[in-house]
């Protein structure tokens, strides 16, 4: 029998690791950003075209490589970062070791153009597939210009599977923001199809959190800086008034590396425990400077997960300092004593006699002494003053509108729905019917008629808007403007007009008609978050995700109350849509207690 194990080329070998190395752009733009990095730049600059399936290219001023190392640093397990093994559980470095760089050249074409500082010229190294196409001397300023053509060119299958460039573009936003959070001290540039995205100049850690998320979170956070025996934790967390639903910033740093860590956000969670409504939250932006030995980032291909030698001493660190933070930064509501059209209350004199209050009384009172009252005047013959309007102005017969009304047929039976309607506990709405009792939860309800009628004015284009008297300004971060620009045209199909006013701006003109009461801005950042989250590709899918995201903030809300023709309207209504026994996310929105059934339960 012959032997059947080979050796697999390096091409081969590189093209297997770049499925944990390289999943997308974004991995692409993280791992030569961090070289750059460690490489001792100061300014990075990032273009991208068309969310990095043609071009990705990444500048920096670092200290470049000479041409040996130019070339070898393409090479599997050819790294500066590390010597030995011990060097893994000390890291002061990012990257992935020697396996990023050969991973990107394995499946997709790279021209790089590097010098050092001691160097006259520079050098020119062209790769495609793992496989040195060309390398000659150039003239090139001093660090490193990766460009990164065709990415998965080779790979067909893993180029079909990537995202549309939207959800792309909001991956690279993703990870370029995660890096620049951590370097304030450098200047970082991110443009993509000619357009700027982001100009970071080198300032404080809060400036760059504000040139990163707006302005408006400069208001919102608080710092947070402890330093023990165990670790050091400085940061930002938010204000109990900055607490929001959907996707707030919340991130955790350790020696400079993005991490994900749950244990640790339920701590900061707690601290917030009755200050904040239940399912809220705040954002944060914490950074812990530990001891590389007490970490392990090695769990992870992409070192996102990172395991704590002391995770629950550092809880306990982390709560505390998020509780003082809160504690002596945040505003606590004066006492107001208001005195307008109050008693005037001396204060004490000690020197003045006191004086007894005197009482005054009817002694002749006798509670029990009967008293002669008059008796009311009877008026006779009051009837005949009405008599004529009577025969003029007769009742209707009991029987002249029919109590009992044809609903939609809902599955194979015809219900019978009264007029009259009881709401209960500001929720449900309890109404009688042929065959029992119907209980329909309002809030569900409407958000099914409103789902409807978003729907439809978004396939006819015909929306019914609301002009704003005075325009309102919402900003958006980078993301989400990117997801934006995206689903536009159906934002306006529903009744918003938007015009933008740059960096990220825009002046909300007109909203659809029935968001009185709501703040335009914040439905808008609750639109886009839902957009997100679903990452939804496909028009009609996002017309579902921005109506029904619409519908849920427009609805009537629980512990509303309710007229009884209110009810009605709303009860008409929903028996009028297409589907009422469901929501278009899949609860349901009514049940029937039948009449046999509350006969059995009474015996």
């Amino acid at each position: 029998m012959s032997d059947v194990i080979r050796l697999l080329p390096d091409s081969v070998a590189n093209q297997i690791a770049a499925g944990e190395v390289i999943q997308r752009p974004a991995s692409v733009i993280k791992e030569l950003i961090e070289n750059s990095i460690d490489a001792g730049a100061k300014n990075i600059k990032v273009q991208v075209i068309d969310a990095g399936r043609t071009s990705i290219q990444v500048v920096d001023d670092g200290k470049g490589m000479s041409e040996t190392d130019a070339r070898l640093s393409f090479s599997r397990h050819a790294t500066s970062k590390i010597r030995e093994a011990n060097d893994l559980f000390s890291l002061h470095t990012m990257g992935f070791r020697g396996e990023a760089l050969p991973s990107i050249a394995a499946v997709a074409q790279i021209a790089l153009r590097t010098r050092q500082e001691k160097d006259d010229i520079g050098t020119l190294l062209t790769i495609s597939n793992s496989r040195i196409v060309n390398q000659e001397p150039c003239s090139c300023p001093v660090g490193c210009n990766f460009k990164v053509d065709n990415l998965f060119y080779n790979v067909p299958a893993r180029r079909k599977f990537l995202k549309s460039n939207s959800t792309e573009l909001k991956n690279i936003l993703t990870a370029f923001e995660r890096i620049a959070l951590v370097y304030p001290e450098i200047a970082f540039t991110l443009s993509t199809n000619g357009g700027e995205y982001y100009n970071l100049k080198p300032g404080s850690l809060r400036q760059r959190i504000v040139d990163i998320f707006g302005k408006n979170l400069n208001q919102e956070i608080l710092p947070v800086d402890v330093e023990t025996s165990l670790c050091k934790i400085k940061g930002f967390v938010g204000r109990p008034e900055s607490a929001k639903k959907k996707t707030p910033q919340q991130f955790f740093f350790v020696n400079g590396r993005f991490m994900k860590h749950p244990y640790f956000a339920k701590a900061i969670q707690q601290s917030y425990d009755r200050l904040v409504p239940n399912g809220e939250q705040v954002p944060y932006f914490i950074y812990f400077d530990v001891d590389p030995a007490d970490i392990d980032v090695n769990i992870h291909p992409m070192k996102t997960e990172i395991k704590f030698e002391n995770e629950q001493s550092i809880w306990q660190i982390l709560s505390a300092a998020v509780r003082e933070a809160i504690g002596v930064f945040n505003d606590v509501p004066t006492i107001d004593f208001d005195t307008q059209g109050k008693p005037d209350i001396p204060p004490f004199d000690a020197t003045t006699a006191t004086v007894l209050p005197q009482v005054d009384y009817n002694r002749n009172y006798n509670p029990f002494r009967e008293e002669s009252t008059k008796k009311a005047t009877q008026i006779e013959g009051w009837e005949s003053l009405y008599q004529s309007s009577i025969k003029h102005n007769e009742l209707p017969p009991d029987d002249l509108f029919d109590s009992q009304s044809d609903i939609r047929q809902n599955g194979d039976t015809t219900e019978g729905i009264s007029t009259s309607h009881y709401q209960f506990k500001g929720q449900f709405i309890i109404t009688s019917a042929s065959s029992g009792l119907m209980i329909i939860d309002q809030n569900r309800a409407h958000i099914r008629v409103l789902y409807e009628q978003y729907l439809k004015s978004m396939t006819e284009r015909k929306p019914t808007s609301q002009r704003m008297l005075f325009p309102e300004a919402v900003q958006f971060n980078a993301g989400d403007a990117a997801m934006l620009d995206t689903v536009i045209g159906e934002m306006e199909a529903m009744g918003f007009e938007l015009s933008p006013l740059g960096a990220f701006s825009y002046a909300i003109n007109s909203v659809p008609a029935g968001l009185e009461g709501l703040n335009p801005s914040t439905v808008l950042h609750d639109m886009m978050a839902d957009v997100v989250e679903s990452g939804c590709t496909v028009k009609d899918e996002i017309n579902h995700m921005l109506a029904l995201s619409l519908a849920r903030k427009a609805a009537v809300p629980v512990g509303q109350v309710l007229g009884n023709e209110e009810m009605n309207d709303l009860i008409n209504k929903l028996f009028a849509c297409d589907n009422v026994n469901y929501t278009p996310d899949g609860k349901g929105i009514f049940t029937m207690l039948k009449y046999s059934e509350i006969m059995l339960r009474l015996g």
